[in-house]
């Protein structure tokens, strides 16, 4: 996989997915979103409401524009999420190898709002465990959590978003994933289609609008 850094960002990619994070608040969804984006590691508070981040990267020979969506997961912001699920094609569901109750809510509140909202049948699920860097602390086993992706149907991993083991495979391997699927990468490649269709009508739109002026 190769990075692309601000200085690189192009308007020019092969594929454009939407990406979701969620989970429990406090499992560490914004640290691993910005430790892929930036290689920064540091301490983030909790996220309000929704927030969304934009990689460039080449995966595959492909060049892809990830807009990755990182939700708040307490309770009160729930309501709010519905909507950023329609047309996801992959979501990732994160749990805190330290905190048991993030790692039990993923079967029993997050992947039922998954089947509940998401409206690509061939999205494709990532189970993620975070802090795997705390290894005194853990609560959750490998082995349980790979049950769990089994189960549910998801790719597994298990990383730190403080040391960046493993940050950049999930999202590779993710992707990969994604571009399996006939219909996500059809979706993925219409989405640039269209925005390049849009760029084009914009400044037509604009030379109009300035001669009337005139």
């Amino acid at each position: 996989m190769m990075s692309l850094s601000s200085g690189q960002i192009s308007s020019s990619y092969d594929l454009s997915f939407k990406i979701l994070l969620i989970g429990d608040s406090a499992v560490g969804k914004s640290s691993l979103l910005l430790s892929f984006i930036s290689n920064s590691t540091e301490e983030l508070a909790p996220t309000i409401g929704v927030d969304f981040k934009i990689k460039q990267l080449i995966v595959g020979g492909k060049r892809l524009k990830l807009t990755i969506w990182d939700t708040a997961g307490q309770e009160r912001f729930r309501t709010l999420t519905s909507s950023y699920y329609r047309g996801a094609q992959g979501i990732i569901l994160v749990y805190d190898v330290t905190r048991r109750e993030s790692f039990t809510n993923l079967s029993e509140v997050w992947s039922k709002e998954v089947e509940l909202y998401s409206t690509n049948q061939d999205c494709v699920k990532l189970l993620v465990g975070n802090k795997v860097d705390r290894v005194s602390e853990r609560a959750v086993s490998r082995d349980e959590g790979s049950a769990l992706a089994k189960e549910l149907g998801c790719l597994f991993f298990e990383c730190s978003a403080k040391t960046r083991e493993n940050v950049e495979s999930c999202f590779e391997e993710l992707a990969l994933k994604i571009m399996d699927a006939p219909s996500l990468l059809e979706e993925g490649s219409s989405t640039v289609k269209r925005n390049i269709l849009k760029q084009k009508q914009e400044p037509q739109a604009s030379q109009q609008s300035g001669g009337c002026c005139s």
